[in-house]
């Protein structure tokens, strides 16, 4: 005799939650569609029309992330647009890196129990960062697993696929001694460095705390949303000799732009180059964190790099600064 009737709801898995979200999200995903994408959401495949005008030898380029603990501030403070913005520039600034533009995105949206309107607020973050870089949102997984997330938590990750032409690919390998890097402001701590940031000052500040030369909550301040380097960025590569192009994420300044220099040399920063922005200072201030540690912790205010020979560099310069950046120069490559 059965005393016991299990359903898959009953399990904790809520498949009408699942259709409920889909309804909510697929006008603002389909209106990042370009003419190339040719299947709506839902479908067991996205369809790309492989077309590419005025690239003569297309080499397409992916990368996966995620944007960490960062999370966990999203989940304190119940806001959860930016981080879908987040996700997405992070991994538009990684194939940058190579010289590409992006083409489109896809989403893993992972929780214990599936709340429509939390997941499709993080989704309208994936749209606007999809529009606003010119990719389109072609799909995603949403998954939901009981008892794996503790309540209210979700994880998200992100896969771009991009292209760029074969002769225009910037991948560091004609990196000189004394060439010089020019630095790009990020906005905060962008996605990476979290556990130790939020390890430091959650213990002594609340996340509603105001800080004045932050010019915001730490809350406020934690969530400013990761910066694309895009439209600054590209515009440019057909303009000067970029040889070389660090998105500084996890492992800092130096542990990034390493991977771009050839053997044999390696980046010099001027760390008393430029002033960090507050956030920082009160970071390591709170924290007694070392020097070193904070180096390969975080961005120090430096969100993107460029790398080009000593003669185009106040040329560049000039042009960053048209277009409304500010850029300064962070150092030059030595040998190592």
């Amino acid at each position: 005799m059965i005393s016991h009737v299990r359903t898959y709801k009953a399990a904790g898995v809520d498949i009408e939650a699942g259709d409920k979200l889909v309804r909510r999200i697929r006008n603002d995903v389909r209106s990042t569609f370009t003419r190339n994408v040719l299947t709506d959401i839902g479908a067991f495949g996205a369809f790309y029309r492989a077309s590419f005008p005025g690239i003569k030898r297309p080499v397409l380029v992916s990368s996966v992330d995620g944007v960490g603990t960062k999370l966990k501030i999203a989940f304190a403070l119940n806001r959860h647009e930016t981080v879908g913005q987040d996700l997405v520039n992070h991994c538009v600034n990684d194939i940058l890196a190579c010289g590409a533009k992006p083409l489109y995105f896809m989403d893993y949206f992972a929780t214990g129990r599936l709340a429509p309107a939390v997941a499709a607020k993080v989704i309208s973050g994936f749209v606007k960062a999809c529009k606003e870089n010119g990719c389109s949102l072609v799909g995603g997984e949403t998954a939901e697993m009981p008892g794996f997330y503790a309540e209210g938590e979700y994880d998200i990750a992100g896969t771009i696929v991009g292209v760029v032409d074969e002769r225009s690919i910037v991948n560091g390998k004609s990196i000189k001694r004394r060439d010089v890097m020019i630095a790009l402001p990020s906005s905060g701590l962008h996605t990476n460095g979290y556990s130790l940031a939020r390890a430091v000052l959650s213990k002594k500040f609340s996340l509603d705390r105001h800080f004045s030369e932050l010019g915001s909550t730490l809350g406020e301040a934690f969530l400013r949303v990761h910066r694309s380097y895009l439209k600054t960025v590209r515009p440019l590569l057909k303009k000067f000799r970029v040889k070389g192009l660090s998105h500084i994420t996890g492992g800092g300044i130096v542990g990034n732009t390493k991977r771009i220099v050839p053997p044999g040399l390696i980046p010099s920063v001027d760390w008393n180059g430029w002033e960090r922005p507050a956030l920082f200072r009160l970071l390591q201030q709170a924290g007694s964190i070392p020097e070193e540690d904070m180096r390969r912790t975080f961005n120090l205010g430096v969100g993107f790099i460029l790398i080009v020979s000593p003669r185009e560099a106040d040329s560049l310069l000039k042009a960053l600064r048209h277009r409304g950046e500010a850029p300064f120069i962070l150092g030059e490559i030595v040998q190592g």
